[in-house]
């Protein structure tokens, strides 16, 4: 198994705990993701072939859950390193237009 599958499995596992941690049955989430009962048992075994908009679905069904797709690179550190190695150094300030 590598590690995407691992993620997935672990995404899946936590959305099953938070939809029980709120007593709602699989049909009722599935009925608010607009998704079948099979669709949610896919999404929370990790199934990777399900498409990440019904993942969405489904986090938005427990709650709204969503909005932290909205923090995937938010504090994207290593990002930033190498984002600031790449850039060049200019030797000068630019020419003002006045």
């Amino acid at each position: 198994m590598c590690i995407t599958e691992d993620t997935l499995k672990t995404l899946g596992e936590q959305i099953k705990l938070a939809r029980l941690r709120r007593d709602l049955s699989a049909t009722l989430v599935a009925e608010r993701a607009g998704i079948s009962r099979a669709s949610l048992w896919k999404v929370e075994s990790g199934n990777p072939v399900v498409a990440i908009g019904i993942y969405a679905a489904v986090l938005h069904a427990l709650g709204n859950m969503d909005k932290d797709f909205l923090l995937v690179a938010k504090d994207d550190e290593r990002g930033r390193q190498m984002q600031d190695l790449g850039l060049l150094t200019k030797k000068r300030a630019s020419r003002r237009k006045e």
